[in-house]
């Protein structure tokens, strides 16, 4: 058997030789451009779906098309070949007798991969495939590296994640799952939009780290001499800018948080976060479902969805249930009242295998329990609510029980996909609250917040009472695509450095 290293070696080697022929055949740059396409390969597949042969030869339309070559089927004075655009592929044939002499026996040189442009009659073959009668084509951009084997396509995971370019050239499904991430992201923006919400851009780069508790990646800016932290969520700014008096206001935007790879989690990241003044975590929950029932409406024409073979109803009203109710629920023998103090519910941790520490409090190892024993199980879709203040610093206590927050997270299939939540804006408990963080940071936990002096300073003017939520749109477009992995639905995830 051929060694398919040296194989793939020996076809770029025949490519390149050919390019070089090429150049000295032109005697000018071969990568040539000033190429004007009237059509697409989808739109004209669209249009003339149910256009008959004999009415295509009467309409004698002529069409210019440029793309890739996917297939070829060479013979003796005429040749099929399919050309793939961004909207899909259309046939080509390519006769000997009806091009300029030599530019035939041109053509039968190329190779799968290359880039062409054509010009010809639209016909259908006798088979009825819609096809253009090439009376003019030319080389565009020569390939000098041999596409995956057809039927096979590029089937290894790792190869499709580093180089999705070529993934994106094989696959009509990633191409698709692409396209939807881009209807998904649009839908939000328009749901917001038409709700008279208002599009801002926040920095990226912060002097301080905030709005959530992650740990951030450092950079240094030269001009400054100073360090600054890219950005691992917008919310502080955006909660500046209601002080400021933009009441209800939205951001699409990259975060980027120096945490672990799964198929859940990547550094860099896309969310949506969006503030409404004169609101409650109760309004954002209604919104929330309202959204994600016409996202499902929009892109399946009905309020289910499958994921991972599991059906998802998005028509009825989503459960909501307290994280302290939660843990109860999903941990048979555990009463509310081992739950009640710290005493207690260290033994209840204990008990269940989940690891704590010294300095946690009773709110955090709530949320510890909860999150090893009740959210891998969350099928949903379910609000959890009712987050300990301990483990929420930017949440507005419950005014009955001060212990819990007005916030929700939402799941579906045992991932969180938005975190919502009254916001505080009592600027003197943000600043305790920021110190508390700062202690905890002091303490070894690398994801606690700083305290941010100038945020408590636009606090001090006054902020209206105001709801904010941010949604993850890489895991919200998994669910919408059936993508088993986070990876799958970013074009260019992050990976460990391939060693040669």
């Amino acid at each position: 058997m051929s060694d398919p290293i040296s194989t793939e070696e020996q076809l770029i080697a025949k490519r390149r030789e050919k390019l070089e022929a090429l150049r000295e055949s032109l005697g000018s740059n071969p990568y040539r451009n000033g190429f004007k396409r009237d059509s697409l390969a989808g739109n004209l597949q669209s249009e003339y779906s149910d256009t008959t042969s004999e009415q295509l030869v009467t309409l004698k339309r002529k069409v210019s098309i440029a793309g890739r070559l996917m297939t070829q089927r060479i013979m003796g004075k005429a040749s099929f070949a399919h050309v793939r655009d961004m909207t899909g592929d259309i046939q080509i044939y390519v006769k000997r007798d009806s091009l300029p002499e030599g530019v035939y026996q041109d053509f039968k040189k190329w190779d799968l991969g290359d880039i062409v442009f054509a010009r010809g009659e639209m016909f259908r073959t006798q088979k009825g495939e819609l096809s253009v009668l090439v009376d003019e084509i030319s080389l565009v951009t020569k390939s000098l590296r041999p596409l995956p084997e057809k039927w096979h396509g590029l089937s290894d995971l790792e190869s499709r994640y580093r180089q999705r370019y070529l993934d994106l050239i094989m696959s009509d499904s990633s191409r698709d799952l692409f396209r939807k991430r881009t209807h998904v992201i649009n839908f939000v923006r328009q749901f917001l939009t038409k709700r008279d919400f208002l599009e801002v851009e926040t920095p990226m780069m912060h002097p301080i780290p905030g709005g959530a508790s992650a740990r951030p990646f450092v950079t240094h800016h030269n001009s400054l001499d100073m360090d600054l932290f890219l950005r691992v969520a917008p919310e502080l700014y955006l909660k500046r800018l209601v002080v400021g008096g933009f009441e209800k206001i939205f951001e699409i935007n990259r975060n980027f948080r120096n945490e672990g790879l799964s198929t859940r989690h990547n550094p860099e990241f896309t969310m949506v976060e969006f503030y409404q003044a004169y609101a409650t975590y109760e309004d954002l929950m209604d919104l929330t479902e309202n959204m994600l029932r016409e996202l499902s409406m929009a892109i399946f024409g009905e309020s289910d969805l499958i994921y991972q073979g599991t059906k998802y109803d998005f028509g009825a009203s989503f459960e909501r249930v307290t994280v302290l109710d939660s843990v109860i629920n999903y941990n048979d023998g555990v009463a509310e009242t081992e739950l009640a103090d710290l005493d207690s519910i260290r033994l209840v941790a204990e008990k269940l295998g989940v690891h704590i520490e010294d300095s946690y409090g009773r709110g955090k190892i709530l949320i510890e329990i909860f999150e090893k024993t009740v959210e891998p199980n969350l099928e949903g879709p379910v609000f959890i609510t009712h987050y300990p203040a301990e483990v929420s610093p930017l949440a507005r206590r419950c005014d009955d029980d001060p212990f819990v927050t007005e916030r929700f997270e939402f799941f579906v299939a045992g991932r969180e996909i938005a975190n919502g939540f009254s916001e505080l804006n009592d600027p003197e408990d943000q600043a305790e609250r920021f110190r508390a963080q700062v202690a905890a940071k002091d303490g070894g936990d690398m994801e606690a917040m700083h305290f941010d002096e100038d945020y408590i300073t636009a606090l001090e003017y006054g902020m209206p009472p105001t709801a904010g939520e941010g949604i993850g749109i890489d895991r919200l477009v998994m669910l919408f695509t059936d993508a088993a992995s986070i990876r799958d639905v970013l074009l260019f995830p992050q990976m460990k450095q391939k060693i040669s």
